[in-house]
């Protein structure tokens, strides 16, 4: 089987991915919350700068007529810093929700794509994990971005202006250790980045053991398996526990540092402004003046000290998910969208599973509007027709044929709507009988009513509570076997697809059930190209030819009679299921 690829060698930045497919669009938004974040930051700058009339004209002067505009202008800063603050934060906020709800909506429609291959290597508990966690680990990366870049940049120039404006050389002193930030903060991005990949990784496989615990909890209470399960999951959750108190250690440095660095320049500021004012060549006004546009710094410094963190935590979940999004399938369908007819051919086709070859140049037909039988061993390939019909996977080599017509050449819409499917694992999702029935199509209540009789799902349905709208419980379990492969015969009633494709359908089922069930596929059969997988051959006597498939090829074929007459391979089964 050929397997998914990735190939994408050249590609933008993550960031300006990022902004291409999901922020680019909601630039007026972000322009508008940009405009109130700048106006949000500038009030620092304007505060610190009111702080010198505030000491000069009112404390020292002793400037009564001073204090009402001063403490209005202080007022009026703290007012207009609360109405920008909310209304920036409601944009942002908005923003990051639409920007990541259309993320995990894009990842799932672009798995839906993906071959069979890909949901092989990749368990469900791990693709939830992408499809939710990574997309809830970006979510507020932007809004985080635009934040520094908005409000916090904004506040750190004002206040450098300010206090620029003031004294330069006190401004030059307070920045002196700013140098010594410069290898340590790179140092911990790369350690941030890498930590955070690791983690998310084992985030997946904390989904992924939580998924198969909790589908298969029965098994592990039947073999007493608690504690085996609980050891394995304290293990993994243990693991993330100690990655995230490294990445929390890791991204409290940065901050950290910048306190060090902060409180160094401060030192300086004020051996040297202490002289000055000591000495009479700056006022205490401007010293103050000063300070609070340092001290006002502070936040907005360790803030975007620690947007390098944010940004690397961001970008490892960001990597996982394009590396999802440029996954591709090889599995493409063709522009056809119509077959001649329902005939089905196989010829020469050759299929491996990583070292194993499952089809060994199987070839063989099914005729239209007649019912073929595949038996034979387990493992002798024979679901594998059903997913190469179905183009779940690709042969190697050989042609697949519907009515004369190469499927490949088919669009995968129209060749999937050319089949109904009953399997012995009947699928049924957490929702009501009626819309596993549907399966998400508008159907009237005339073809419900046919569906549900033919299929004989109103002997049961009648009974219960609620109905056709009684739930059938996570994968069905809210329903006995027999009524599971009843609701799968009803969609199959509705599908009303011209090929019908049975895979052991009555296998599991008690004879009362089994007897429902054959009579309601009987009906189902009619007048369609039908297709049976079964290990009971008594269940495939009737069929108008019988195709015996061992180790990947086809050995043997006819009916019922001409097989057990011929005394090969198929009366060999016959005799030993019979004698058990």
């Amino acid at each position: 089987m050929r397997p998914t690829v990735t190939k994408h060698s050249k590609q933008p930045s993550l960031f300006l991915r990022l902004w291409r497919d999901y922020l680019h669009g909601h630039w007026p938004v972000m322009s508008a919350a940009l405009v109130l974040m700048t106006i949000d930051g500038a009030t620092l700058g304007a505060l610190s700068w009111v702080l010198e009339p505030l000491f000069d004209r009112v404390f020292v002067s002793r400037d009564a007529g001073a204090i009402w505009w001063v403490g209005a202008a202080i007022f009026g800063l703290f007012a207009l810093r609360a109405i920008t603050s909310v209304g920036s934060k409601t944009l942002l906020t908005k923003i990051s929700l639409e920007s990541s709800t259309a993320m995990q909506v894009d990842i799932l429609r672009h798995l839906l794509t993906l071959d069979m291959s890909f949901f092989q290597r990749n368990p469900p508990g791990a693709l939830i994990e992408r499809v939710q966690g990574d997309t809830l680990a970006v979510q507020g990366v932007w809004s985080t971005i635009i934040t520094g870049a908005g409000r916090d940049a904004v506040a750190l120039a004002g206040l450098a202006a300010v206090a620029i404006s003031i004294d330069p050389v006190w401004t030059l002193a307070a920045l002196i250790g700013a140098p010594l930030l410069i290898l340590p903060t790179a140092m911990a991005q790369r350690y941030i980045r890498k930590k955070t990949r690791q983690n998310r990784d084992q985030a997946s496989q904390r989904a992924t053991r939580l998924d198969e615990i909790f589908h298969g909890v029965s098994a592990v209470k039947l073999n007493q398996m608690e504690r085996y399960q609980m050891g394995r999951f304290e293990t993994i959750v243990g693991r993330i526990k100690g990655g995230q108190i490294k990445m929390a250690a890791s991204n409290a440095m940065i901050p950290a540092l910048i306190d060090i660095v902060t409180g160094f320049g401060f030192m300086a500021v004020l051996v040297l402004g202490g002289r000055e004012i000591i000495d009479g060549e700056r006022t205490v006004g401007e010293f103050m003046s000063f300070f609070t546009a340092m001290s006002l710094a502070f936040q907005p410094l360790r803030r975007l000290g620690a947007l390098a963190g944010t940004w690397q935590t961001a970008a490892a979940s960001l990597e996982r998910l394009y590396e999802l999004l440029d996954t591709r399938t090889r599995i493409t369908g063709g522009a056809q969208t119509s077959a001649g007819s329902t005939a089905v051919e196989l010829e020469n086709v050759r299929l491996t599973y990583g070292e194993t070859e499952v089809l060994r140049g199987l070839s063989l037909r099914a005729e239209a509007g007649k019912t073929t039988a595949l038996v034979g061993p387990s493992g002798a390939g024979k679901s594998t027709v059903f997913n190469l019909l179905t183009r779940l996977v690709d042969p190697d080599q050989g042609v697949v044929r519907l009515g004369g017509v190469d499927i490949s050449t088919l669009s995968l819409e129209a060749l999937r709507a050319q089949f109904s499917t009953v399997a012995q694992d009947a699928a049924l999702f957490d929702e009501t009988i009626r819309e596993n029935i549907a399966l998400g199509r508008s159907v009237p209540a005339a073809d419900m009513e046919r569906a549900v009789k033919a299929a004989h799902v109103s002997e049961f349905v009648d009974k219960l509570p609620l109905g056709l709208d009684q739930p059938a419980g996570p994968r069905g379990s809210g329903l006995s076997g027999g009524q599971r492969q009843r609701v799968a015969i009803a969609r199959a009633v509705l599908r009303d697809a011209p090929v019908l494709l049975l895979d052991e359908a009555t296998s599991a089922l008690d004879t009362a059930s089994e007897a429902l069930v054959a009579q309601a596929l009987e009906e189902l059969s009619e007048g369609r190209t039908t297709l049976v997988i079964a290990h009971r051959l008594s269940t495939v006597r009737r069929a108008d030819k019988i195709i015996v498939i061992v180790a990947g090829a086809v050995v043997e074929e006819g009916t019922h009679d001409e097989l057990m007459a011929r005394g090969g391979t198929y009366a060999a089964l016959s005799r030993m299921q019979f004698s058990e």
